[in-house]
């Protein structure tokens, strides 16, 4: 019976981390973006930053139930800050951001130093912790298993926050494969879509949570 009640937990675990990992949002296309202009080690800081603030999230919600609560009354002033920083995220991105090229023509690697790693983790962290959607969807999981025993929710949420993880990392591969193929020019069209993504989806968070308000 517990063998089973185990097994049920991981399989559970693993396609919540599925659901989340193919989940269309800004964090995917920033992974990509982050492992296109930074190379691979850019694209593992910033969704190592994004996994700390998943496993946060799931502390929190776990061990704070009502805490968790508590802070989701604070959505609106969540979902502005967000929307604000993937907005001023995608402006950088689509009018600031440059590649450089080397005296061949070719996409040139750019030195990237402990701090610099520093930011693209904090921005992974920010930008995933801000999202009140995931605060949501961490919520719903952490009060559907309330009832269910400690090593069951521990289980299920280990097997989610690895899949979650891995994918990520699939992510960051394919991105820096395709990144040895790509010229400047083609890297800057990218950043320029990335940013359009970003600002649109910062504008829709935006109008949600305005629309929100006045409901």
């Amino acid at each position: 019976m517990y063998i089973a009640t185990m097994l049920e937990a991981l399989i559970k675990g693993i396609a919540l981390g599925f659901m989340l990992s193919i989940s269309v949002g800004p964090v995917i296309f920033s992974i990509i973006k982050q492992s296109i202009s930074n190379g691979y080690k850019g694209g593992i800081a910033f969704i190592l930053g994004v996994s700390v603030s998943d496993i946060s999230l799931v502390v929190v919600s776990q061990l704070f139930t009502e805490l968790f609560r508590t802070i989701l009354t604070y959505r609106t002033p969540i979902g502005v800050g967000g929307s604000v920083m993937l907005i001023v995220m995608g402006i950088y991105v689509l009018f600031f951001k440059k590649s450089t090229a080397n005296e061949e023509g070719q996409l040139a690697i750019v030195s990237m130093r402990k701090r610099d790693y520093a930011k693209i983790f904090a921005t992974g962290f920010f930008m995933n912790i801000l999202n009140p959607a995931v605060f949501a969807f961490w919520l719903i999981i952490a009060t559907s298993v309330v009832s269910y025993d400690f090593s069951y929710r521990v289980s299920m949420f280990t097997a989610a926050l690895i899949v979650v993880f891995f994918m990520d990392l699939l992510k960051v591969w394919g991105a820096a494969i395709i990144r040895k193929k790509l010229t400047p020019t083609a890297i800057h069209r990218i950043n320029q879509l990335s940013g359009l993504i970003l600002i649109g989806f910062g504008i829709a968070l935006l109008w949600g949570t305005i629309w929100k308000m006045e409901g």
